[in-house]
């Protein structure tokens, strides 16, 4: 819903766009050969009937530049101008039943670094194309966007021609205008920051002309380098008809076909460029923008107008002049209608040079030169097509050189398809080195042959995961290489293998071969500082979240008769710490003992002796904890109560002269206080056990400290 409120933005901005449209609806025309008139009309109807129809809050429509050879070459063709106006009809109606059949997706697969080089590209060429006319020279159309222009001159040549055509006037007018714009946001005055600085600059540029009649004649800017409207003698001369008879003939049809295509293709890509400029991003139905200007054209070929699409050089204006809702572009749409009507004498007074210098400031905001420091530190695939993109709609036109940058980037899409488009990682779980590749959310027939390769290298004897529980669309030619790799290629070369997480409709059963459960001989042959380094890699893997698959159903068959830790883990019975968690293990991979506070009674050694002695391990770690409750209760209440426990935490409090007044004041005394108490249980050990003591000493076995941070899930271990 529109509201209201908007108005005192929207009608300043929709005048600013008024002021820059009209000069480029005639100059359209022009360049297209036809009248003028039919350059206004397609404007009208582009800010009325588009207007209204359109959900584009900023968006302007009006005749296309892009499709002035089209319209030239298509009259010339037919024969006459009537007959072309059955296939603008022809292609408005194309464009209705394309948006009820959703046709409008296409916008959703245009990348966004060839919708940058769109927008630069038209700030570059606003600009070179705007300094002929902010210097006097007005040798071209006003809309004539092509390198190569109508006149057979190009964008460079027309800025040399400067020397020898400008007018004084015109650049006095330009430079105060630019500098007018530029200083306008830093004025202080409220009501004066209201007016938008076009008007300013539009109402500098009259009244200094007509200063410059009176006072210095020589710095008159002359009728050539004014607004140029047509007079109307009367109302029949304003609309012309489509002929019926000319449906008849077949290259109506072609030629309406051709202008539903490029029309529609223009708009979809303003849309998306509009929509990048909008301050505040807002998105807008393709389709419902389809729809609107289809009705448009329809409507244009009924009445004598030119073709008619999104024009984002009008919508940068009416961006950049504030304009809050589409109110500023139906408002356009009248005040054109009122200035063929009522208001030629007036606007014939405007210098080309005011119009110029709001078109050049608004192709430096559209050509930001961050966007290229961006576009770069983001790499050369973003980077080159942006950049092709520029150039090639710099020496061509807007849809030719929009679908070359297209065109690049697919092929720097294709590249990276090429490459690996999934997840693969070789990594020991637990002792087996396992081979995973984790499938990406969508697995296009872009990936067959990179997926194909990967899977046919994998080493024989190996083990290999395959996850796709992220994955919503396979493509069917990259199913039949899963189910070919599991059948057939994955028996031949004895690779053991997990595949999971396909889901229902891709027809590819689980499988699951192998558990990382670890066998008599595996820990037999481990160190214990190799069994440290599968507990530092495991943590590191919990605390960055990419947990390993644990096949919990198949580690629970695999250990139910026999199992082979390989560290014994005396943590605190805090919720937080559970080993296998914390260390990303599985069923049966430690022995783990948990008691308040890590304390170390005479059952607690006996149970580390008969681990290190009877079951194998060669790994002890006392694992204290962040924020630990034990220890926290013992620095606050004493030894009193629960004595048992807190008694054997008071001499690290006592150690670190830490009571509740000083841990209020240094909360990371707690830490301190959690880790000395953590090395005291393992002196503790040390003490009580002369096996133990005795194993640790020739290397047989490792005893660690480790202090788990609650706060990121790591853990910090320190050896003995």
């Amino acid at each position: 819903m529109i509201l209201y409120s908007n108005f005192k933005k929207d009608l300043p901005a929709g005048l600013v766009v008024f002021l820059v449209a009209l000069p480029l609806c005639i100059g359209v025309a022009l360049a297209s050969g036809t009248s003028p008139m039919s350059g206004v009309l397609s404007g009208i109807i582009g800010g009325i009937v588009v207007g209204i129809i359109s959900r584009s809050h900023i968006s302007v429509s009006g005749p296309a530049a892009g499709l002035t050879a089209v319209v030239a070459s298509a009259i010339h063709q037919l024969g006459d101008f009537q007959t072309f106006l059955m296939c603008v009809v022809i292609a408005g109606i194309f464009q209705i039943i394309s948006a009820y059949l959703r046709g409008g997706f296409v916008a959703n697969y245009i990348p966004s670094n060839v919708i940058s080089g769109l927008i630069a590209s038209i700030g570059i060429i606003l600009i070179l194309k705007q300094i002929p006319h902010a210097f006097g020279y007005d040798g071209i159309a006003e809309e004539d966007f092509s390198f190569i222009q109508s006149d057979h001159k190009n964008t460079f040549t027309e800025l040399f021609e400067i020397l020898n055509y400008f007018s004084y006037g015109a650049i006095v007018i330009s430079i105060l205008s630019i500098l007018i714009i530029v200083l306008w946001k830093k004025i202080t005055i409220n009501w004066l920051k209201i007016i938008p600085s076009s008007i300013i600059v539009v109402i500098l540029g009259v009244g200094l002309n007509h200063f410059f009649k009176v006072y210095f004649p020589f710095l008159t800017i002359h009728n050539d380098h004014l607004v140029s409207i047509p007079k109307i003698d009367s109302l029949n001369s304003v609309f012309t008809y489509p002929t019926i008879e000319s449906l008849a003939n077949k290259d109506v049809w072609i030629i309406g076909f051709s202008i539903f295509i490029i029309a529609s293709l223009e708009s979809l890509l303003n849309l998306e460029a509009v929509s990048k400029i909008d301050r505040h991003h807002r998105k807008v139905s393709p389709n419902k923008e389809l729809l609107a200007q289809g009705y448009g054209n329809l409507i244009a070929g009924l009445i004598g107008g030119i073709p008619i699409t999104s024009v984002i050089v009008r919508s940068s204006v009416n961006n950049d002049a504030g304009a809050k809702s589409k109110i500023s572009t139906i408002f356009h749409g009248v005040l054109l209608i009122l200035s063929i009507l009522l208001l030629t004498p007036i606007l014939n007074q405007i210098p080309l040079a005011s119009l110029a210098a709001i078109l050049i400031i608004t192709g430096y905001k559209l050509v930001n030169p961050n966007v290229f420091i961006e576009k770069y530190k983001k790499g050369w695939n973003q980077f080159i097509p942006f950049f092709i993109t520029i150039v090639a709609i710099f020496f061509s036109d807007l849809l030719v050189g929009t679908l070359i940058g297209l065109a690049v980037s697919i092929l720097f899409i294709l590249k990276s398809n090429l490459k690996n488009p999934f997840k693969i990682k070789t990594e020991k779980m637990n002792v087996k080195e396992t081979i995973t590749i984790e499938l990406p959310n969508q697995v296009s027939f872009l990936n067959k042959a990179s997926i194909k390769n990967t899977l046919w290298k994998l080493p024989k004897n190996s083990n290999v995961i395959i996850e796709a529980k992220n994955s919503d669309f396979i493509d069917e030619d990259i199913l039949e290489i899963f189910k070919t790799f599991k059948k057939t290629i994955a028996v031949e070369n004895n690779i053991s293998l997990n595949i999971y997480g396909f889901k229902q409709k891709f027809k590819i059963e689980d499988q699951i071969q192998f558990s990382n459960v670890i066998d008599k001989e595996e820990q037999e042959n481990l160190t214990s500082h190799e069994i440290l380094e599968i507990l530092v890699k495991g943590n590191k893997r919990f605390a960055e979240g990419e947990f390993s698959e644990k096949y919990l159903n198949e580690q629970v068959l695999a250990t139910s008769h026999h199992q082979n830790p390989i560290a014994v883990i005396v943590s605190c019975i805090d919720s937080r710490t559970s080993p296998e968690l914390v260390f990303d293990l599985g069923i049966g991979d430690l022995i783990s003992i948990r008691i308040a506070g890590n304390i170390i009674n005479k059952e607690i050694i006996e149970s580390i002796e008969f681990a290190c002695q009877k079951i194998g391990t060669k790994l002890i770690v006392v694992l204290g904890h962040s924020n630990c409750g034990a220890v926290t209760f013992a620095i606050n209440s004493g030894a009193e109560q629960y004595a048992t426990i807190t008694s054997k935490i008071q001499s690290s409090i006592e150690i670190c002269g830490c009571n509740a007044e000083k841990l209020e004041e240094d909360p990371e005394l707690l830490d301190k206080v959690i880790k000395l108490n953590t090395n005291n249980s393992i002196t503790e050990i040390l003490l009580n056990s002369s096996y133990l003591k005795q194993e640790i000493e020739t290397q047989n076995l490792t005893i660690v400290s480790g202090f788990y941070d609650t706060r990121n899930g790591l853990v910090e271990f320190v050896e003995f």
